[in-house]
């Protein structure tokens, strides 16, 4: 590119593009699974609210009959997980034999845990807690240093790949999706699946969304994975 051939290397690299183009396949979801998106706007996951958990618990029922024995619904859909959440969960697939993935935020003294729950029949437990939330609206360690608290913690380098369902995952909620490192990280422990959720209401009128998926898409082509996806907007 920078000598008197760069027309040649200029056709090249358009020739690869094009050809990467015309070629696209959407990545596969797996046998089993279901991601459930949802269009809810600001309200997902704000308050306690027994109707909106009651529909996303029919949703994963008639999924489960349906067939698929592992569900994945977005970031925050499980809202703030307290021991009430967990009961109505467990009780609620407690004749279902399936796994569910949902998005919640744990919260501790000094801060919020922005998680991955699973929950089947009798049992719920944090799968996964961000490795890199948005900085600064979310992820605030200033507050830490002057005694306050009160943003999302990081969890950096933790669980690159958990495993659910029978299989290694490699998790990725919201921002995540847009990072280079969290991607790597997960694909240097051999997961056989990638799990992406996001709550994307903010990114109304903009192409942010529509950027996670296609990033996220592109991941899963490039290392092979089969994709499940679920988003709120």
């Amino acid at each position: 590119m920078t000598t008197g051939k760069w027309p040649i290397a200029g056709i090249v690299a358009a020739s690869f593009w094009a050809w990467s183009a015309a070629h696209w396949i959407a990545p596969s979801q797996p046998d089993g699974w279901a991601g459930l998106d949802t269009k809810l706007g600001s309200v997902l996951g704000r308050a306690p609210d027994l109707d909106q958990s009651q529909a996303f618990l029919q949703r994963v029922r008639k999924a489960a009959a349906a067939g698929a024995r592992a569900v994945v619904l977005p970031e925050s859909a499980a809202g703030l997980w307290t021991p009430t959440a967990s009961g109505f969960w467990m009780d609620g697939l407690r004749s279902n034999d399936v796994t569910l993935i949902v998005g919640a935020a744990i919260v501790g003294r000094e801060g919020y845990d922005n998680a991955m729950m699973e929950i089947s029949a009798g049992r719920a437990r944090r799968l996964y807690g961000e490795r890199m939330p948005v900085p600064v609206s979310m992820w605030q360690p200033w507050l830490a240093w002057t005694g306050q608290g009160g943003g999302a913690r990081a969890s950096f380098f933790a669980d690159p790949v958990v495993e659910s369902a029978g299989s290694r995952i490699a998790p990725l909620i919201c921002y995540e999706q847009l990072l280079v490192w969290p991607v790597l990280q997960s694909m240097l422990q051999s997961p056989n699946l990638l799990v992406a959720i996001g709550n994307d209401w903010w990114t109304a009128g903009t192409n942010v969304l529509a950027v996670q998926r296609a990033s996220t898409q592109a991941w899963a082509r490039l290392f092979a994975l089969p994709l499940v996806l679920a988003f709120n907007t």
